[in-house]
């Protein structure tokens, strides 16, 4: 069977949902719209209860060393997930790293505390770095495209030793050890879920032979299917197996026309300078790459307004219609859908009200047509 077949990504598992912790100040649209979500450690306790409350699975932090594009504030992803942790039962906090500022030694041992704390509820994501200033400001080295993808490769094989071997030892460009024990180490089996992002030929090829995860910007159904075909048969000809996240923001109405509305007007309220710095900085990471391409490579002004192409993958419309755009997604491969909201708390709520039941009815349907 061709790995161009969508059939071979069919899974009785139900789809799963994350969301975007807003632990960064700015909300997730760069945009001076109204956004009723806030950055503080109260507000987010209160998401992660509500979230888990309504079908979420995972929450993503963020990491920001630095201020810009509306993200004047940033709270550090590792200890903020813990407030998270604690607040709740059953949610998974998938919390950001960054090779460079992060060792994996440190790494290893921080999220295997936490997942003995909180019972196997942690995952990381392995952040490869685009914001060149940022590196700068804190005095990191800032490595060519392919080096940065070649680090994480290294930093997670450095964290899956760590966390599975006894007397680790590893001679990687950037990471050795020797005779290294961790103890105790975590809980989650085989060792805590990794993901990454990346679009470009090098970070596909990565998660095609170490991660757990892959998480893609948003996207047409058909950009998402290229991805996700070219992953799977390059994992499975590493013997890899790799699942997939798309990022999406939503926006559930009653009607189509409200939340179209709502759309054109994050748009219209856009901040230009922001978006224009945020563009100019992603490109240029893009360009770096060998294929001359990034994350951000055929974005507009409109897709850049929301950072990860959110609006692409268009989740934007009424509860039957989101629903049924979210399992056409899962039908061509698609694990997990990371979202973002204007409204976090009340929007949520919306969406495990009135989009997520319809999901899994649909899901059931589907499966009870293949049987």
């Amino acid at each position: 069977m061709s790995y161009q077949d969508s059939s071979v990504y069919e899974t009785e598992d139900p789809i799963k949902f994350a969301y975007w912790v807003p632990n960064v100040s700015g909300g997730l649209v760069v945009s001076k719209i109204e956004q009723r979500t806030s950055w503080d450690v109260d507000y987010n306790r209160k998401l992660a209860q509500i979230a888990e409350n309504n079908g979420f699975d995972y929450a993503l932090s963020q990491i920001r060393f630095t201020a810009g594009y509306g993200a004047d504030n940033q709270h550090e992803p590792v200890i903020f997930s813990q407030a998270l942790l604690e607040a709740t039962e059953r949610l998974k906090l998938i919390v950001a790293l960054l090779p460079g500022p992060w060792n994996p030694a440190v790494a290893a041992k921080q999220i295997a505390t936490l997942d003995h704390i909180y019972g196997g509820r942690v995952a990381v994501n392995v952040v490869s770095g685009w914001f060149r200033g940022e590196f700068k400001a804190i005095g990191e080295p800032w490595l060519d495209h392919d080096e940065r993808y070649r680090r994480s490769e290294e930093f997670i094989r450095a964290l899956k030793g760590i966390w599975t071997e006894d007397d680790f030892t590893f001679r990687g460009d950037f990471y050795r050890f020797t005779d290294y024990t961790l103890r105790p180490k975590p809980v989650s089996q085989p060792h805590p879920e990794i993901f990454q992002g990346g679009s470009s030929r090098a970070a596909r090829d990565m998660a095609a032979r170490v991660s757990d995860w892959y998480f893609t910007n948003g996207n047409t159904p058909e950009g998402h299917k290229a991805q996700i075909d070219d992953i799977r048969e390059k994992s499975a000809a590493n013997g890899h197996s790799v699942k997939i996240g798309v990022n999406a923001f939503i926006i559930a109405r009653d009607t189509e026309e409200e939340a179209r509305a709502v759309l054109q007007e994050i748009i219209d309220k856009a901040n230009p300078e922001a978006v224009n710095g945020f563009a100019s900085e992603v490109k240029n990471a893009g360009k770096a790459s060998p294929e001359g391409e990034g994350n951000w490579a055929k974005s507009t002004f409109e897709d850049l307004v929301q950072y990860n192409d959110g609006f692409k993958t268009n989740l934007i419309g009424t509860p039957r219609q989101i629903a049924e755009r979210i399992v056409h997604l899962k039908s061509i491969g698609v694990d997990l859908i990371l979202s973002a909201f204007l409204h976090f708390q009340e929007e949520i709520e919306y969406f495990g009200k009135n989009v997520l039941p319809i999901v899994r009815e649909l899901e059931q349907e589907h499966l009870s047509a293949t049987l």
